[in-house]
């Protein structure tokens, strides 16, 4: 009975059509014209859903950056086409001018200022925000609404209250504290510390927002093992909790950079053209803006734009080959193992 079951289960296996092997077989097997088929039809995919997007980006960015490249080798009022070629020139005089030392100083004094200020104080408060409490919802909207304001309505309202006859100044006379005015808009030595202190307090509500984000990622289980374990709540937050929000804190500090880097509105709307180069608050986009725009040579201020430019890749290359790194390697896929 054995034999005839197995000689039965062998003529079965004989009698397989012929095409289910093939079925089963490897896509590697199939003809060349239907593998050049599919890849033509992967191409024509991709081409509809980033032909799109790839327009828009040649078209606002890289075409405006090739054309500010274009327009900064020649001397040019903005009107016709530029005849009246000066080669490097422009850019020999950005790089040699004091004034555009001092921006490019300020910028990086607004970067440091508002990595050390900005980083600690959200973390703080994202770390309080993030434990049950009364209110907790209004206070986040609280902290979030100076981020949603519009620049001009900061920078009006802040040049109102800090200007020498302003607000601060007259409550410091009603109070007793006289001794304490000072011109925090014009005087040098406070100007940029003004300055600081109302980005940090314009900003630190999406800092704010992104932190929570963070946390709101990390398991809880991990917080009670570790305080099962005998560990205390700055222990937990010091070796759990930093630690994790080690990529949106990084994420965090690379876009408050740029941003500093490329800061214009608040400065030119409380200090404008003028009382920045003399107050000490004046940034390359403030620079670029005066030497350029306002003083009628276009082609100066497109070589101010593309050193700026090329300032801000450099900083954004140099931070995601050495920060950044450790963060994109595990999220790219297709690379070797």
């Amino acid at each position: 009975m054995t034999t005839q079951l197995a000689t039965s289960a062998t003529d079965a296996g004989s009698r397989r059509p012929a095409g289910e092997g093939a079925r089963r077989a490897p896509s590697a097997g199939r003809p060349p014209a239907r593998r050049r088929l599919e890849n033509w039809r992967i191409r024509g995919e991709l081409a509809i859903l980033l032909g799109p997007a790839l327009v828009v980006f040649v078209s606002f960015v890289i075409l405006p950056v090739v054309l500010a490249a274009y327009y900064g080798f020649y001397r040019w009022s903005g009107f016709g086409t530029p005849v009246d070629f000066v080669g490097i020139q422009n850019y020999v005089t950005i790089l040699t001018d004091p004034a555009f030392h001092d921006a490019l100083g300020h910028n990086a004094l607004i970067v440091v200022g508002s990595l050390v200020l900005q980083g600690p104080l959200a973390l703080g408060l994202a770390l309080l925000l993030n434990r049950k409490m009364r209110a907790q919802s209004l206070i986040r909207v609280l902290i979030f609404v100076p981020y949603v304001i519009s620049e001009v309505v900061v920078g009006l309202g802040w040049g109102l209250l800090l200007q020498s006859g302003g607000a601060l100044n007259g409550a410091l006379d009603k109070i007793g504290l006289g001794a304490l005015r000072a011109d925090w808009i014009s005087d040098p030595a406070l100007a940029i510390w003004t300055l600081l202190i109302i980005i940090t307090w314009k900003y630190i509500g999406f800092a704010v927002i992104l932190f929570l984000a963070g946390l709101q990622g990390i398991p809880e289980e991990l917080s009670e093992a570790a305080a099962i374990d005998g560990a205390s709540y700055w222990q937990i937050q010091r070796h759990i909790v930093l630690p994790l929000m080690g990529p949106t804190i990084r994420v965090w500090a690379f876009l408050s950079i740029i941003g500093s880097l490329q800061l214009f509105d608040l400065v030119w709307i409380i200090w404008g053209q003028y009382v920045a180069s003399t107050a000490g608050t004046s940034t390359m986009a403030t620079y670029m803006v005066a030497n350029g725009r306002n003083a009628g040579s276009f082609g100066y201020g497109s070589a101010v734009a593309v050193v700026m430019f090329l300032i801000s890749l450099a900083v954004a290359l140099v931070y995601q080959r050495f920060v950044l790194r450790r963060d994109t390697a595990g999220a790219l896929t297709g690379g070797t193992k």
